[in-house]
């Protein structure tokens, strides 16, 4: 893979080929949702940009310029979204809200549960490199676990599932990949944002991570610490019954491919979904 196509992850300077055939790749999902992919994670743009809009996630780490360049290429113009909501604070999620805070002078919100991570209290789990999986999963231990510190910029999400500047819009807590983590849902189109809570990519192994092979999946298998709450997490988006979902990894996914794609993760999530080894299994 290209230097350039390449990035350093952890204290010990590991390099990694963090990146897919998508990078860059900026999708309409509806007339007031786009979906940016950064490398192998997705931001999620929700409102109209040139006026009232709410960012979901922030990339890699140093993706900074990569996201506003996306704005200003799409877009031209565009003004500082008026929050940015987390759906949890793992590397690959919060890599730029540091910067644009200091950027845009916006507040950020988070679920209560992840607040100790954001703001320098607690450090997540080390990843489980010993679930089977492909060479992301084995290169796992390189990728930062410690917390950020975002001091008063970071606030807890109103109650009662209520998103600020989204009044469509409801936050769940999906547990399971972290310990305070979120999806957003809009009832009105049925319109998921998943978060890593289920993915669309196989999200540990390199190739499919490359080519962004399509294929619905429970959550990142080497960063999720609790089993069981994140089948019941699962479960609960399924119920939902979304039309569409733009999850933290992958390629949006629509309609009865979503529907049937889902109803089998559903049923099979002990087998495909849960590895057969690994230090965060009971």
């Amino acid at each position: 893979m290209k230097e350039q196509e390449q990035a350093l992850y952890g204290p010990s300077g590991v390099k990694l080929p963090m990146t897919s055939k998508n990078n860059g790749l900026l999708e309409q999902v509806t007339t007031d949702v786009h979906c940016l992919t950064i490398k192998i994670v997705n931001v999620c743009f929700i409102g109209d940009v040139t006026s009232n809009w709410v960012l979901v996630d922030t990339g890699m780490p140093n993706c900074k310029d990569d996201l506003i360049t996306a704005l200003q290429n799409e877009f031209g113009q565009f003004t500082p979204p008026q929050a940015i909501i987390l759906t949890h604070g793992h590397f690959d999620h919060v890599g730029a809200v540091a910067a644009l805070v200091d950027e845009w002078q916006v507040p950020v919100y988070a679920h209560n549960l992840e607040l100790p991570f954001l703001t320098g209290q607690k450090n997540y789990s080390e990843p489980d490199t010993s679930v089977e999986g492909g060479f992301v999963a084995k290169s796992s231990a390189a990728f930062p676990n410690e917390a950020i510190q975002l001091g008063s910029a970071v606030q807890q999400l109103p109650e009662q599932g209520k998103v600020p500047y989204l009044g469509e819009w409801q936050w769940l807590h999906t547990p399971g990949h972290a310990p305070g983590h979120i999806a957003l849902f809009r009832e009105s189109d049925r319109l998921l944002v998943s978060g890593d809570a289920v993915i669309t990519v196989k999200q540990d192994e390199l190739n499919k991570v490359y080519k962004q092979t399509q294929e619905l999946q429970g959550p990142p298998r080497y960063l999720t610490t609790d089993w069981e709450a994140a089948k019941n997490s699962a479960e609960t988006l399924y119920n939902l019954n979304p039309e569409m979902i733009v999850p933290g990894h992958g390629v949006p996914m629509f309609g009865q491919e979503l529907h049937s794609q889902f109803e089998t993760l559903i049923r099979d999530f002990d087998q495909v979904a849960v590895p057969d080894k690994g230090k965060f299994l009971h």
